[in-house]
Parts: structure tokens; sequence; C-alpha cells
């Protein structure tokens, strides 16, 4: 698997937006590296960047963006409501494929030691690449900001751990770490009080807020028997909180870091941060995302809404991010526009033109042009969507159906394996195409000298293996969806059971269209073994899918007939 490193460097400046390109521009210069977001704050005078690429990549991209950082950004002159203590403030690497916690970490340590010997910035490792336990928190290494940095590099205790001791009044200095995928996540109050955001934000941070005698705001803070400060720990685990006005919106907000998303994910900070607020007489009427977030987070976020409202979550991935959108008010401040803030869409660099994006007519024209392809093989997947699409559908409409609120979950577990199954189908419709694509492209090898022919016949020999085994497993998902069909027709709305004999149809004659591609394929393939055994699964399949049509429609017509 590629390596893939996430960088997530946050510059003390969010209003002159001439300066950061400058900085962007340098960390796109370098090869290997995709730029994915940039997003800036007035209030709290701070973009934070992100990119990814190979390890190496990324370190040179971030060596090269906190250079020209050092170049541009006057931390002398530098005002915000956010924490900080550097022109680059912190430089996060987060491993996302390929790589793992420990081997970031020594990235980290690199880029690091690179940035304090060649541009004399005092460097301060945090998180993951930590080496001592009390610098693991980044609240640590900043604690005094920039403005008691002077004081605390004096301390040999807090000796950067790669840069000089020295006090650079232009650069301030830098936290550099590895850490988890972190979601920076700001919960918007129809308040303008900081105090009563800060109380907010310290009932959902893990830390708390500490235990005071007498008056729980000014009252001295209580100390164990060890002489250690007792603090009463907070709802949410993995959470980091603070709370600020933004100027810019004219709110106070409770100011977010979820460091383990899995632990706590978004939907249950910003369900916590409602309790609260609604606690203390406040409202939150919506939320902010800053920088990135994984696609399952939001996938989560809006099936657990969807649940709350006791409605089916077999529904497509576009209808279920609305949800989450509406549901946590992301949109209450600016538009949220998924493809700029969801970190797979930005990933997805596939330019190619795919089938299941045209209109029914484009297909439909496609198909009947005079290229080869699509053909029956993608067809055939798209004729099973379709059918197990009807499945989903009657789920659905059960699901709504007047009189059976109770039975909601049922029909929604339905619905939800049907989305899947028609993703995998969707899928096959262009993997289809793709698979005799690779055949034309095997056939096409040179085969001038003898191992030339060894390569090419090998190569040919593959892509048709491949060009079986794409619509058999579309042979395979097309009968899977006849379950699904089967409960629709037996269990769900009968004012659709029609509908669900239609998918029924569908998914028969994709088994047979598919099997089709699948024996004319396997007359091109040389390990008869290999043939032998699948065109044998293939009519096992073929042989069930025209058995349940039979049984299937039966059930239809009877019930069309009671």
């Amino acid at each position: 698997m590629k390596q893939l490193v996430e960088c997530v460097p946050n510059f003390s400046e969010g209003r002159d937006m001439t300066i950061i390109k400058q900085i962007t521009d340098e960390i796109e210069k370098v090869g290997g590296v995709k730029l994915l977001d940039v997003d800036p704050g007035k209030a709290t005078n701070r973009t934070v960047v992100t990119f990814v690429g190979t390890p190496d990549a990324v370190i040179e991209a971030a060596f090269q963006g906190i250079k020209k950082a050092s170049e541009i950004i006057d931390m002398s002159k530098h005002k915000g409501e956010h924490p900080r203590f550097g022109g680059t403030d912190v430089c996060p690497l987060i491993p996302i494929a390929g790589i793992t916690m420990e081997e970031t970490a020594k990235y980290a340590h690199l880029l690091g030691d690179r940035v304090g010997k060649e541009l004399h910035i005092p460097v301060y490792c945090y998180e993951n690449a930590a080496f001592s336990p009390e610098r693991k928190n980044l609240a640590n290494c900043r604690s005094g900001e920039y403005e008691g940095l002077p004081k605390k590099l004096e301390d040999p205790h807090w000796k950067p751990d790669f840069g000089p001791a020295k006090f650079n009044p232009r650069t301030g200095a830098i936290a550099i770490g590895a850490r988890d995928f972190l979601v920076a996540y700001n919960v918007n109050l129809n308040t303008t009080s900081v105090r009563r955001a800060n109380a907010v934000a310290f009932d959902l941070r893990e830390k708390g807020r500490p235990v005071r005698e007498g008056n729980q705001v000014t009252g001295k803070i209580k100390k164990d028997a060890e002489g250690n400060e007792i603090w009463t720990p907070g709802a949410l685990k993995a959470c980091k909180a603070i709370g600020w006005f933004i100027e810019e919106y004219g709110i106070a907000q409770v100011s977010i870091n979820l460091t383990n998303i899995s632990i706590t994910p978004v939907h249950v900070a910003f369900e916590e941060a409602c309790k609260s607020a609604q606690q203390r007489g406040l409202r939150a009427t919506g939320s902010e995302l800053v920088g990135l977030i994984p696609l399952k987070a939001m996938i989560d976020a809006g099936k657990y809404f969807l649940r709350k409202q006791n409605r089916s979550v077999g529904i497509s991935e576009e209808e279920i991010l609305k949800i989450a959108v509406k549901s946590l008010g992301l949109d209450d401040l600016k538009p949220f526009i998924p493809k700029e803030k969801i970190i797979e869409y930005l990933l997805d660099d596939n330019k190619e033109k795919k089938l299941v994006d045209m209109t029914c007519t484009g297909f439909a024209n496609e198909t009947a042009s005079e290229s080869p392809a699509p053909g029956g093989g993608s067809v055939s997947a798209y004729i099973a969507a379709l059918g197990v699409s009807l499945g989903t559908m009657v789920a659905n409409l059960s699901s709504h159906k007047a009189g059976w609120d109770e039975r909601w979950e049922e029909f929604s577990i339905w619905a939800e394996k049907g989305q899947k199954l028609k993703d995998e189908l969707l899928f096959l419709v262009d993997e289809d195409t793709r698979s005799f694509n690779k055949i034309m492209e095997a056939f096409g090898l040179a085969k001038g000298t003898p191992e030339e022919k060894i390569a090419r016949t090998a190569a040919i020999q593959e892509a048709t293996k491949y060009a079986i085994e794409v619509p058999f497993k579309t042979m395979v998902k097309a009968l899977e969806s006849l379950e699904i069909l089967h409960a629709m027709i037996e269990n769900g709305n009968p004012n659709s059971v029609t509908d669900a004999g239609v998918g029924v149809i569908c998914a028969r004659t994709a088994v047979i269209g598919a099997f089709l591609n699948v024996k004319v394929n396997a007359a091109g393939m040389n390990d008869k073994t290999f043939v032998k055994e699948i065109l044998e699964k293939g009519e096992e399949i073929e042989v069930m899918a025209k058995s349940k049509e039979s049984e299937l429609l039966a059930l239809v017509n009877a019930k069309i007939n009671s």
C-alpha cells in the first residue's frame, strides 16, 4: 500500500490571504503532495492548511511552508483569539495509509531537526512525537504563548527538542507532532458571553474543571493530600475545549478539538454541547467545521440523527450527508460544501468519465453507439442495480408506512443492505468496461522478442481472468439481492409488491446476462481448472436465480389476486 501522510500546519495569519497564498504556493511546488484545504479565520487570525502525500514529499512541503512563513509572518505584531506561540504555530503529521504512528513520529523528528538547524526556530515535539510525557500535551508546550516565550526559553526544563533555546521575536517557536486524525469543531451559541461559553466547554472537555472552595468561579482550587489540584472531569473523552468570542460572527463559540473521533464522534460532541447549553439557559444554534473531516464521521452523524427520528438509514450517501449537515447546523454561519470539507472527496482524483454518472439517455446512447463497450456485462450490472434499488425503495416506503412505526428499524436494516448492494453493483457497471479495456490493452502489447511474447501472453491471460471475475461477481451480487426482494414481497408494504416483483425479474435477468459474459470470456482462458470451477458455480447461481424468480413471482401474483 502506498504510504500517505497528512499534514495540517496552522499559520498565525488569517486576515491577509496574500501572505497565506505565498505559503501555500511553496507547499504546492513540491511534487507528490496535494493541497486539500485552506481554512482562514479572521477572529483567530489563523489559517489551517491541509495537504497530503508521501512522507518524504510531505516533510519537504512542510519545511518549505514553515520557511516561507518565517520570512513573511512577524509574530511581534500578531493578535488573535486562538492560543499561539509561533508564525507556524503547530505542524502535526497524521498517518493516513500504509504507515504506522511510530514511523510518522520519526518523520516529525526529521522535520523538527531540519527546522531547528536550518531555520533556527525553537521546536517542541508533541503528542506521539514527544520525547517526554509532559510534552505530549500541546497545551503544555504552548503554555505562556508567544508573550511568555522569552522566559520559557530561559528555563532549562523547557529547552527546545530541536533548534536554539533563544527567543526570535519574528518567528516565535513551533510545535511539531504526530497524532491521530483530529477534528477541529466549533459549536455556535446564542450568546456573546465568553464566560458562559467556557462553562459549556468545561462541561464537555475531558480535563473538566477544577474543584474550588466556596465560590465555584473565584474560589481557591482544592488540593489532595499530595498537594495535587482536584479536578472534576468533563463529559467527553478525547476532547479538548475552550470558549471564545468570534467577532466575525458576533457570537461566542465552544471551540472543540476531538482527538479521537472513534471515542467521541462529532455528533456526540454536538449533542452534549446542546445539552450543556440548554442547562445553562443557552442554545446551540449550529456548528462549524475547521479543516477537514473523514467521510465516515459524517455518515455516522447522519445515521445517528436518522435513527433518532425512527427513520430508515438505508438511503443514499448524499441524503445521509444532507441530514448530517442540517442536524449539526454546519450551514449555520456559511454554506457547508461536502466536496470541499470531506477528505475522501478531496483525495478522489479520478477524472475518468463514468457510465454511472451519465443520464439514462446518455447511458442508452453510449451503449447503442458503435463502440463495443459498454456491453452486456455493464448492462447486466446496471439491471441488477436497478433491481435491488426497487427492493430498497420498498423497504424505505415500508419504514414510513402509517401504522408500522414500530417496524421502522426492521425495514431500515433491509434498506441499508440494499444500498450497499446497489453501490457494489454500480461499481461493477464501470468495472466491466474497464476489464474489457484491459484485455484490449494486453493484446496491444509488443510481441517481437520471445520475452515480449511471453509477457504479452501472461498479460492477456491475467486480463481475461479479471474479465471473467467481474461479471461473475455481478451474478453473485444479483443473487444476493433476491433475499432483500423476497423479504419485501413477503413482509413489505403491500402497495409496492409489484415493484419488488420487477426487481426480481431484473435480478434474474442480470444473472443470466452476466453469465453469458463469463462464458464468452472463459473461452479465451488457458487455465482450464479455473474455467471449470467458475462455470460450475455460475450454472448453480443461474439455476437458483431462475428457481427463485418462479417462486417469488408466484408469491407476487398471489398477493395481487388476494
